[in-house]
């Protein structure tokens, strides 16, 4: 077998997210900043030595497995969100996550570096990962080299120039989330509503109103609907 075909990938980490689907989770990482995660590190690079310096850091890239869309064969040409679902792009013009490899990357901002239970952990901040994702690698994001002032954004040049809605919470779902915010001391609120705010339906549903959607975040299925003029959240229930 021709040494270009022999690569052996290990699991280095899990992330443990607040995202339990793909449906709600945003398309980039840091839309949603209240989105939080931890990654915890796996036997033999669970050594906190293994981490030293990365605490004089702000934001670490992640390199990790689409491990939900595994079963799914990759498409050549896809339609991205961005141009409304209407048009094709080829994949590698994408960051869809149908690939011949499925690989993603994202950077997200670091917290906390610990251990528990003799557990290793990184928090973060405003991940867009979804609750198990494998993880292959992290590197420290370098602004100077990261952030490129003159690079070109092609169909996505500048973010989204989507019209937000209010999010408004019905009398119910201003109670439940009251609750479950004194009980697990969660700010579960502002991440509901910062979510919505991206409208992570489907393009062929974004025309469609009152129509009861759920998005499952940590233990709770969030039940809401769009309206004319705003997003409704209806009720919380326990998943």
């Amino acid at each position: 077998m021709s040494s270009l075909n022999s690569f052996n990938l290990t699991t280095i980490g899990v992330i443990h997210s607040c995202y339990k689907e793909k449906f709600g989770i945003p398309r980039q990482p840091g839309l949603v900043t209240e989105a939080t995660a931890r990654l915890e590190l796996i036997p033999p690079y669970n050594r906190l030595d293994a981490l030293e310096g990365l605490d004089g850091f702000s934001h670490i890239w992640i390199q990790f497995i689409f491990h939900a869309c595994m079963s799914e064969n990759w498409k050549a040409k896809i339609r991205p969100p961005r141009l409304g679902g209407k048009i094709k792009m080829g994949v590698f013009a994408t960051r869809a996550t149908h690939r011949p490899n499925p690989i993603g990357l994202s950077v997200v901002k670091i917290g906390r570096i610990y251990q528990e239970d003799k557990k290793t952990f990184i928090d973060l901040h405003g991940a867009d990962l979804l609750d198990g994702t494998p993880v292959l690698d992290i590197k420290p994001y370098l602004p100077y080299a990261d952030s490129i002032a003159d690079a070109k954004g092609g169909f996505a040049p500048t973010p989204a120039q989507t019209l937000k809605k209010t999010v408004i919470f019905s009398e119910l779902a201003k109670n439940q989330c009251a609750q479950y915010q004194n009980l697990h001391n969660k700010e579960i609120t502002t991440l509901i509503k910062q979510i919505i705010e991206q409208d992570p339906r489907p393009s062929y549903l974004s025309e469609q109103l009152d129509r009861e959607h759920g998005i499952k975040i940590w233990d709770l299925n969030v039940k809401w609907c769009a309206r004319i003029d705003h997003f409704e959240i209806l009720r919380i229930e326990p998943t």
